[in-house]
């Protein structure tokens, strides 16, 4: 408790999982969204441009929550070495 309370052990490394699937799910509904944008109908160009944004959206995601994890990761290191 004392480590939570003294910011001597970090939470949001623990959410960012849950974090990614949001995001991951959000992207897919909105790529899936602009593939049928056309009010029930589909064209090439919009079918394409859901499919980009579900391909790129999950990996832009993909890699800011990996920097994040990168983040806490590197300040647990520097703790370790601050209690050696």
């Amino acid at each position: 408790m004392k480590d939570l309370l003294f910011f001597d052990k970090m939470l949001t490394p623990k959410f960012i999982t849950v974090i990614y699937w949001l995001l991951l799910a959000g992207v897919v509904i909105g790529g899936i969204g602009m593939m049928f944008a056309n009010y029930g109908g589909m064209s090439f160009g919009s079918f394409m441009a859901g499919l980009l944004t579900i391909v790129f959206g999950a990996i832009g995601v993909r890699i800011w929550c990996e920097l994040m994890i990168v983040l806490f990761k590197m300040n647990e290191a520097l703790q370790d070495l601050r209690h050696k």
